[in-house]
């Protein structure tokens, strides 16, 4: 979606739309950063406990659901908000999906193992 938005503009239009340090620095290309311009890390949240590493999973799908929400909020692109919503239903659904092995996994801690 960012390179369809982006991908006819000029440089000045890049800079007037508040892109022009990422124009100068990256062009057109993609390039992961924050509303801030700030490069994003990624860094990959493990403990190998694994109901706490799906909590950690369920806390990013959520993040990504409210970012998604904020976006439309404020988008008036039919289209974009269209995509938008399916990308935020996603993350509705990998959140109830980690949720349930939670549940899973809790179950599986608390049952009687006889070997």
């Amino acid at each position: 979606m960012v390179y369809k938005l982006t991908k006819d503009l000029t440089a000045e239009q890049m800079k007037a739309a508040g892109l022009g340090a990422h124009y100068v620095g990256h062009g057109k290309a993609l390039y992961y950063e924050n509303a801030a311009g700030e490069t994003f890390r990624m860094p990959i949240q493990a403990k190998g406990d694994p109901i706490a590493d799906l909590y950690e999973d369920i806390a990013a799908e959520e993040k990504a659901r409210a970012t998604y929400q904020w976006i439309i909020n404020v988008s008036d692109d039919p289209l974009i908000n269209d995509s938008l919503g399916y990308l935020r239903e996603r993350e509705i659904i990998h959140s109830q999906r980690f949720r349930e092995a939670v549940e899973l996994i809790k179950e599986d801690q608390a049952s009687k193992k006889v070997f």
